[in-house]
């Protein structure tokens, strides 16, 4: 019986300090919401307003340290729609610049979207509008002011590789719970890729306010805020001066250039043109002029550099040439005929000596040579030998990073084609041999690839054979930050010791007699290039060019497109020339200035097709 009171009185006391506990915390929470608030706030006819406090975005830096992004204030006016009074709607329109028509539609989607909750009535306004409208913003009940920041540009360049932020669309919100209507996020370029970095964490901030919307000062003196954490900066690979030069080289024309550091895989400039001033897509105008952009028949918004795809041309051929050494389908002894432009089945551009090896064959770049190089190492008894042969050909080109995306930290990276067996099976109903497809050994035909993976070929061939995944980002926040697949070092199909001689046949184009980029060689620095002219059914054929400097110790590798604008030694080859002098001595020769005024006034978009 003694154990049954004792159990009885252990859970009448238990129960007891619940209820004690219980309505101690009630009576707490009754002095907090109603007592407390009612005190401090009834008597103004005050209430408690939360407002986000947005993070500033990182900042974005040049290889060498020079700020290309930062951030600069701006406003969004907000509405709770529950909180409205009658308004001047035609002096709140003054006020900030908007149509009557402008202002009840928004004041309509914030009223749908919610009655009991803020949203952004109109965003970015400048601080000369939101000085304006403070003044006079305690006569809107309903309505307040709302501070994050937007991008600012030191420099009118690389617009393409930095991107531009928009208004995040529904679906993001649902994938993300860090977004809420209204928001913005990066769209393109690295603010996409590395968003999650840039962005920082929101924080939030409890503001007592009268009735008019007016500020009256923190809500328990800010004991209750968050404070936001701001987004971490980037450094990247790109090297801003040589980016700037590089796009006035590129001005007036269409095309793109992607210059490379061979031995890490660092992007040091890519360009798309026409490009544009990434400033104007900011500010309350960026809707305005993201249409024009997007309606521009030149595509500016389109990185050519990633997503444009190209035949590759005669830039191509030591590709071809590297697997028939591989292969063993020709060695250094090796000598075909050409029979200039009567060459059968595919002919030659110009007559030159013959017969000629594999380095006068890329000095040169002939077309017969190399197309005998693919038939005696595609070519096969039998058909099915041919197709055996040619998949293992295929698997060849895509380890120089062809026919797939090399994975380059921007987004919409393009894959290229290399065709496979089965699309030529479809094509020609399964009876093909090497004469068939012979296009792809002058790097014509089905094959297409990107200017960012003839860059890569220019590092294969400046690093013999290897190659790291270009990429952009050096360094993110204080500590050094490359993502894992950026350090891994890759290696083609073919050894390293079949890419000398056709290294050698690189270095001939600029140092050869008849080179093909003679005329752009450099007295004091010996490099290594390969011209191409690309075939374009929509008119004039665009000129390529891949290289890399100095031939002994490759410090930049770059691939140059020139649309519509001829051979590939009329501006590909001066362009990128002229690109690897400013590099690496920060100079151009005075031999060479005639050459870069040209480059710097030749208009290929407004006054048609202007050739040498």
């Amino acid at each position: 019986m003694n154990s049954f009171r004792d159990t009885d009185s252990r859970k009448f006391i238990l129960g007891g300090i619940v209820l004690i506990i219980s309505l101690t915390f009630i009576i707490s929470l009754f002095n907090l919401q109603v007592v407390d608030e009612t005190a401090r706030l009834s008597a103004d006819d005050n209430t408690i307003r939360t407002e986000i406090v947005y993070p500033s975005r990182g900042k974005i830096f040049d290889r060498n340290g020079k700020l290309l992004v930062y951030n600069k204030a701006a406003y969004d006016l907000m509405v709770l729609p529950r909180k409205l009074e009658a308004f001047d709607t035609l002096k709140l329109c003054n006020a900030i610049n908007v149509t009557p028509e402008a202002l009840e539609k928004q004041m309509t989607k914030a009223k749908n979207w919610s009655w009991n909750r803020a949203s952004i009535l109109f965003s970015q306004l400048s601080a000369k509008d939101y000085a304006f409208l403070q003044e006079i913003l305690y006569q809107f009940p309903g309505f307040y002011v709302q501070q994050r920041t937007i991008r600012a540009y030191n420099y009118p360049n690389a617009a393409q590789v930095l991107g531009y932020l928009g208004e995040v669309t529904p679906e993001m919100i649902k994938d993300d719970p860090f977004y809420k209507s209204g928001d913005y996020a990066g769209m393109s370029g690295i603010e996409k890729t590395y968003e999650e970095f840039l962005r920082g964490e929101k924080g939030q901030r409890l503001i007592l306010v009268d009735r008019f919307g007016r500020e009256k000062g923190s809500y328990k003196n800010g004991s209750y805020d968050q404070p936001p954490v701001t987004g971490s900066d980037i450094t990247l690979s790109i090297d801003i001066d040589l980016q700037i030069y590089a796009e006035k080289l590129m001005q007036n024309k269409l095309g793109s250039i992607v210059a490379i550091e061979p031995k890490t895989g660092e992007v040091l400039a890519l360009v798309s043109a026409p490009t544009f001033d990434p400033a104007v897509l900011t500010g309350r105008l960026r809707s305005d002029a993201f249409n024009q952009l997007n309606t521009d028949t030149l595509k500016p918004l389109i990185d050519r550099a990633i997503q444009g795809n190209y035949s590759p041309g005669s830039t191509f051929k030591m590709v071809v040439g590297a697997i028939g050494l591989q292969e063993q389908s020709i060695n250094q002894y090796t000598l075909f005929s050409c029979q200039g432009e009567a060459s059968k089945p595919i002919n030659c551009s110009h007559s030159h000596v013959s017969p000629l090896n594999v380095v006068t064959a890329i000095e040169l770049s002939c077309n017969p040579f190399f197309y005998k190089t693919f038939y005696q190492t595609i070519e096969r008894p039998t058909l099915e030998e041919v197709k055996s042969q040619y998949i293992k050909w295929a698997d060849y080109v895509q380890s120089f990073g062809f026919g797939k995306k090399l994975g380059i930290d921007l987004p919409y990276e393009y894959n290229g084609s290399v065709p496979e067996a089965s699309y030529y099976d479809k094509l020609y109903r399964k009876v093909w041999r090497a004469n068939t497809i012979r296009s792809l050994a002058i790097g014509q035909g089905e094959l297409l690839v990107t200017p960012i993976q003839i860059a890569n070929e220019a590092v294969v061939m400046a690093n013999s054979g290897k190659y790291y995944i270009p990429h952009i980002v050096k360094s993110i926040g204080h500590e050094k930050y490359v993502r894992e697949k950026y350090t891994e070092l890759h290696y083609t199909k073919v050894d390293s010791s079949n890419f000398k001689l056709i290294r050698e046949g690189m270095r001939e184009v600029y140092s050869g007699e008849d080179g093909t980029a003679r005329w752009y060689r450099n007295r004091s620095m010996q490099m290594g290039g390969k011209t191409g002219t690309v075939e374009n059914s929509q008119g004039e054929n665009h000129s390529v060019f891949l290289a890399f400097a100095p031939f002994d110790d490759p410090q930049i590798a770059i691939s140059t497109l020139v649309e519509n604008a001829g051979y590939g030694s009329a501006y590909a080859a001066p362009i990128t020339t002229l690109l690897m002098e400013k590099y690496i001595t920060d100079s151009i020769p005075p031999y060479h200035k005639a050459k870069e005024q040209e480059m710097f006034d030749a208009n290929l978009i407004e006054h048609g097709q202007e050739t040498e």
